[in-house]
């Protein structure tokens, strides 16, 4: 049997469609993401900000991407527990954690942990911002951070101020706060954020710091009185409350956040991919109003632009951390 000069087998055209199909000349392409359900790790107890957070967005996320999203409260260990959990995940994209300021906070103060903060994530998206507000009782006699700050000059050693605990948001806000004034008052620690304000209300505390969303009500009502904003922005619930910056002191800038963050070695178009939902479920009105309610102030930045927030912030806790000798237990 003959054939005609330029005449290909069966075989031979499906063995060149198949490579054809594949990248690289026949290097299996890898699966289409998400292939399963998606599984976001929150450090921290049910009911809290960062839990909200995450619960908020999930439902958007998930109709972007076509696969259900399982929010799972891994608490402990100032949400390091969790963390070990997304660190030790594969690189996937289908294990995620959404994390808060203890993200930048933890490798500072905590020590054998398994993993290295710095290292282990790859950095999604940072989803919010929530700033924080200096409340002061509201019986003092000032009516501004420079008459504030005047005020506890002339009474050295006689004062305290309170923190929702040892290292947090608000603690390292203060320091940084007494760090620029050169202040000196003694550091009341408490179990959250809603315990140091009956005690702040009756003066025990003369100042801390305080989210927008559990503080603006009790602005509103007259039971504390809102000094500065320690963001680069007023809040919109307070509009009356001038920035740090505009006080005088641009260096106090200590906001409370929440971001979003997959094992280190997850693909970068898988990251593109998560930070988009993100993006999506940001924009979707219920949501974005849902944020305002809170105080929250919504992001939504790449990875790039993430992964340098996050580094700068480690950075600076980690000064705050070493000047003010903070130490847990």
């Amino acid at each position: 049997m003959t054939t005609c000069k330029g005449a290909v087998s069966r075989r031979s055209l499906l063995a060149a469609a198949g490579a054809a199909a594949l990248p690289g000349g026949g290097h299996a392409q890898p699966a289409a993401f998400p292939s399963r359900p998606i599984r976001v790790v929150s450090p921290y107890t049910p009911g809290g900000g960062t839990d909200t957070t995450a619960r908020l967005i999930a439902p958007v996320m998930q109709e972007v991407l076509g696969q259900p999203i399982v929010v799972e409260n891994r608490a402990g260990a100032g949400g390091s527990i969790g963390a070990a959990v997304v660190a030790a995940a594969p690189p996937d994209g289908h294990t995620l954690l959404l994390d808060a300021l203890g993200h930048v906070v933890n490798p500072h103060l905590l020590r054998n942990l398994p993993f290295d903060y710095a290292t282990a994530f790859a950095p999604v998206s940072l989803i919010t911002v929530l700033p924080q507000i200096l409340v002061v009782p509201p019986n003092l006699p000032v009516a501004s951070l420079a008459e504030f700050v005047a005020w506890c000059r002339a009474r050295p050693g006689q004062l305290a101020y309170g923190s929702s605990g040892n290292a947090t948001g608000s603690h390292l806000a203060s320091v940084l706060f007494l760090r620029e004034t050169g202040l000196d008052l003694a550091h009341v620690p408490y179990r959250g954020g809603s315990a140091v304000l009956p005690d702040l209300i009756a003066g025990s505390v003369v100042f801390a710091f305080a989210t927008v969303n559990s503080a603006s009500q009790l602005v509103r009502d007259g039971r504390l009185k809102a000094l500065a904003v320690a963001s680069d922005t007023r809040v919109s619930s307070l509009p009356d409350v001038p920035t740090m910056a505009t006080a005088g002191y641009p260096a106090v800038l200590v906001d409370e956040w929440n971001g979003l963050y997959a094992p280190a070695g997850t693909p970068a178009p898988v990251l593109a991919r998560l930070h988009a939902a993100v993006r999506q479920a940001l924009e979707t009105p219920a949501v974005r109003d849902r944020f305002a309610q809170i105080g929250a102030v919504t992001r939504g930045t790449p990875p790039g632009e993430f992964t340098r927030y996050v580094a700068a912030q480690r950075e600076m806790v980690g000064r705050l951390v070493r000047d003010a000798n903070i130490t847990v237990e």
